[in-house]
């Protein structure tokens, strides 16, 4: 891997141009100040012509040519692809001497994150998953008042997630083992922010899915209920559905007090906080904002610096292993044991990284989860 000069932006490939790449990561690096847009990688020509028009990209290659991407002169590598893809396109990305931004779920097996975590590390590559919220300060001012005991000792952790999926898209027409399902895509929210609040891994799960007999959910469940349990005695609970109103919200509450984010999980509206402690009630309100650009100057900064970021492929690892026991217990209908370092990194409030919202632009070729024409 060649030295990069400290002054200079990080150059970026994005992989795969779908609705969340359109809509959010494509517009985020005009927020991003040492970020620059360099490649578009995608199988559609008319994506590749028109959004390279757009931002003025004049790198634009299709999958087979992504070897020829990786030697163009590119830093880093936005891996924004299908869940059973994230695997093959962040080690070949590594392998090649290229930094690895990767979307979550980091990948649909244990055994494909331990392999990217191995290609970034023999590499001497930096390995980032796309946690957003990691450097939102709605969610990082609840975990400011977790630790710092304002809630009293943290008891459990409620979520509901949930929306309506569209006939086809690729989250139900790929199983859970194949990297489909509402955990990979939607509970992961649920999980990272139970682990993230609480600052400890959870010991045990134990989960029930549910499927409707509708055609859009015949290889993937509907709904999925989970029981996590933490040390001292601390539990999170969560719901995540393909087939329900949207919802996005979560309450932590303690011995003293209880905060709720509701939305809590979104990108494109604001983030709403109800914080009650001892009888006091308080409402705040935080702005929609970019949440990608943030993700984009943390990891640039990292390469920039040599320094490891957070979240990191430990964290991406954590959460993959806890979807995957948790479609083992739906499965066997028993509580299944996990066992999980601890982890030395968790998100802060110093992480908070605050960019103006950008205007979402016309899709090109593309559709959101619920079907929307774009």
């Amino acid at each position: 891997m060649a030295k990069i000069d400290s002054t200079q932006k990080i150059r970026y490939a994005v992989v795969g141009l779908g609705h969340i790449a359109q809509v959010a990561i494509l517009p985020a690096f005009q927020n991003a100040e040492n970020s620059e847009l360099a490649a578009l990688v995608s199988d559609d020509e008319i994506k590749r012509k028109e959004l390279g028009r757009r931002y003025g990209v004049n790198q634009t290659y299709s999958y087979a040519e992504y070897e020829q991407c990786l030697s163009s002169g590119v830093d880093a590598v936005y891996i924004t692809l299908p869940n059973h893809l994230h695997k093959e396109y962040s080690v070949r990305a590594a392998r090649a001497g290229v930094h690895v931004l990767c979307e979550k779920p980091m990948a649909v097996t244990v055994e494909e994150c331990e392999a990217m975590i191995q290609a970034a590390n023999e590499s001497h590559v930096k390995l980032m998953i796309a946690y957003r919220l990691h450097f939102e300060e709605g969610n990082l001012t609840a975990v400011e008042l977790a630790r710092q005991g304002k809630l009293g000792d943290l008891r459990f952790f409620t979520s509901e997630f949930a929306q309506q999926l569209a006939e086809n898209n690729i989250r139900v027409s790929h199983s859970p083992a194949e990297g489909g399902g509402t955990v990979y895509d939607m509970g992961v929210y649920c999980i990272n922010a139970a682990r993230y609040l609480f600052g400890e891994e959870p010991l045990e799960v134990v989960a029930a899915s549910s499927r409707k007999p509708e055609e859009r959910f015949s290889k993937s469940d509907q709904m999925t209920s989970v029981i996590m349990r933490f040390p001292e005695e601390r539990q999170a609970v969560f719901t995540c559905s393909f087939g329900a109103a949207p919802i996005s919200r979560y309450t932590l509450i303690g011995t003293e007090g209880a905060v709720t984010l509701d939305p809590a999980y979104e990108y494109a509206e604001p983030i709403g906080m109800q914080l009650a402690i001892k009888g006091k009630k308080t409402e705040k309100e935080f702005p929609k904002r970019d949440q990608f650009a943030p993700e984009l100057i943390y990891f640039s900064d990292c390469i920039l610096n040599d320094k490891e970021p957070e979240p990191s492929g430990e964290e991406g690892l954590a959460d993959v292993k806890i979807v995957q026991a948790i479609y083992q217990s739906a499965e066997a209908l028993k509580p299944v044991r996990l066992e999980i370092p601890a982890r030395k990194q968790r998100p802060s409030l110093a992480q908070e990284i605050h960019k103006p919202a950008v205007q979402q632009p016309k899709p090109v070729h593309a559709k959101s989860p619920t079907g929307e024409a774009a």
